[in-house]
């Protein structure tokens, strides 16, 4: 008896070089460009006049497009971090809590009409698995906040404040 394993060919390569290509010309072309704007801006007239070139940009632009460039990104940067702030919600608003991709529990009514509760009881059986869901903000609030959980030591940090011996 053989023990010999199945032949398993490996893919072909089938991707094209293209990008490779464009990636090149484009280091190569941007390089030839600032080798020719630094030529242009520190060269004196004579050598590029010796070159063959009669007509250029003025000396100024050397200058002008650099700083105009670097203004450019700084307003970018200011437009686009005043944009998330005009889009930020106030720190009070609802929909810093919940939005339009919230998912609850679907809600469970008992056979006489009225509801279960809590749409997380039938999660509590060891071995079941639940869906992925939101927990509303209520929940949230009863189980860390409720006035049960201080008394039983299971609370949050601050069941001896000042408020609880007011009451």
């Amino acid at each position: 008896m053989s023990t010999a394993t199945p032949y398993h060919a490996t893919p072909r390569d089938n991707r094209s070089r293209a990008p490779e290509f464009y990636g090149f010309v484009a280091w190569a072309s941007t390089s030839f460009l600032f080798v020719v704007y630094l030529l242009w801006a520190l060269l004196p007239d004579e050598y590029i006049l010796w070159l063959g070139i009669d007509w250029y940009p003025n000396r100024e632009w050397a200058l002008l497009l650099p700083a105009y460039s670097i203004v450019l990104v700084l307003l970018t940067y200011w437009v686009y971090i005043s944009l998330t702030i005009y889009g930020t919600p106030p720190f009070d608003s609802i929909s810093t809590i919940i939005d339009s991709r919230s998912q609850y529990p679907p809600h469970q009514p008992t056979g006489n009409g009225q509801s279960s509760g809590s749409g997380y009881l039938m999660y509590t059986h060891s071995n079941a698995k639940p869906d992925l869901y939101d927990i509303p903000i209520g929940l949230v609030n009863r189980v860390l906040y409720s006035p049960k959980g201080r008394e039983s030591g299971t609370g949050h940090a601050h069941s001896s404040s000042s408020n609880d011996r007011t009451q």
